[in-house]
C-alpha cells in the first residue's frame, strides 16, 4: 500500500472518529469498524498457533475488541487510534480464550447477560448520547440492579487484576494497584494469586460506595468520568473516594 493511501485512510478515519464522537451511529461505527478491521487480523493472526479456536471465531471477538475501542476513544487525547484499539483488540480475545478455560465456574445465564448486556450498552450509548447508568442498563435487561452489579462484577473478575493500572488525578498525580503489593517480582501483567485474594478481601472490607468506585474503575476497566456516570455522582466524587479507598487498602494490606 502506497504512502499516499495510506496517509489518505488515517484521515478518513480520523474524519469517521469525529463524527462518531459527536453523533453516534451504527452506521459510522460499521464503516469504522471496516475501515480497521486490519488491525484485528493481524492480532488474530498472533493467537491462532496458541489455541484451538478458528480464525473465524477469533476475528469475530476481536471485532468486538475494536467496537470497544472505538466507542470509548478521545480524539482529544492526541493518540493514535491503532495504539488505543489493539489493547482492547487482545484483551477481548484473552477475555473470550478463559472464558473456554474449565476452571471458570460463573453461570452460564450470567455470562449471557453479560454478552447481552454489551449491546444493551452501545444501543442506550446511541439513543442517550451518553454512558448508560446502571440502572438504566439493569432496566433494558429486565434485571434488579443488585443482579446487574452481581453478573458485572463477577464477569469482569474472571480477568487478572492487573498491576499498573493507572488513577490519574489532576490534583494529586497518578498512581496504581502496584504501590499497594509491596514485592516487586509480581510487576508484570497480572498480581500473584495470593496477593489477588488480599486484595478483593481487603476490598470486601471498605465502604459501600468507596468499594464500588473501585471496583468500576480498576475490575471493569471504566474510567473516571465513566464510574461517575454509572453511579451518578460527581467526578471529583469518584477521585475522592479513589484516593480515599486507595489509601484504605493501603492500610488494610500493610
Amino acid at each position: 500500500m502506497s504512502t499516499t493511501i495510506t496517509q489518505e485512510l488515517k484521515i478518513e478515519n480520523q474524519e469517521l472518529l469525529r463524527q462518531y464522537q459527536q453523533f453516534p451511529s451504527h452506521q459510522l461505527r460499521n464503516q469504522l469498524v471496516k475501515l480497521n478491521v486490519g488491525l484485528v487480523r493481524k492480532e488474530v493472526y498472533l493467537w491462532l498457533n496458541r489455541c484451538q479456536e478458528t480464525y473465524d471465531d477469533l476475528l469475530q471477538v476481536g471485532c468486538i475488541g475494536l467496537i470497544r475501542a472505538i466507542e470509548r476513544f478521545d480524539l482529544s487525547k492526541g493518540r493514535a487510534f491503532s495504539s488505543f484499539a489493539i489493547p482492547y483488540i487482545r484483551g477481548e480475545i484473552q477475555h473470550y480464550l478463559r472464558d473456554k478455560s474449565p476452571s471458570l465456574r460463573i453461570p452460564r445465564n450470567w455470562l449471557a447477560i453479560d454478552r447481552q448486556a454489551m449491546k444493551v450498552r452501545q444501543d442506550l450509548r446511541m439513543k442517550l448520547k451518553r454512558q448508560p447508568t446502571d440502572l438504566e442498563i439493569a432496566s433494558a435487561l429486565n434485571i434488579s440492579l443488585d443482579r446487574w452489579h452481581e453478573v458485572e462484577l463477577a464477569c469482569r473478575n474472571r480477568t487478572p487484576l492487573s498491576l499498573d493500572t493507572p488513577v490519574q488525578d489532576e490534583a494529586h498525580g497518578s498512581t496504581c494497584l502496584g504501590e499497594l503489593v509491596q514485592d516487586s517480582q509480581y510487576r508484570s501483567f497480572q498480581l500473584a494469586q495470593e496477593d489477588q485474594i488480599r486484595l478483593q478481601q481487603a476490598l470486601s472490607k471498605l465502604e459501600g460506595g468507596t468499594r464500588k468506585v473501585l471496583e468500576f474503575v480498576f475490575l471493569c476497566d471504566l474510567t473516571q468520568k465513566e464510574t461517575a456516570e454509572r453511579m451518578g455522582i460527581s467526578a471529583v466524587t469518584v477521585s475522592r473516594r479513589v484516593k480515599k479507598g486507595l489509601k484504605s487498602l493501603q492500610k488494610i494490606m500493610q
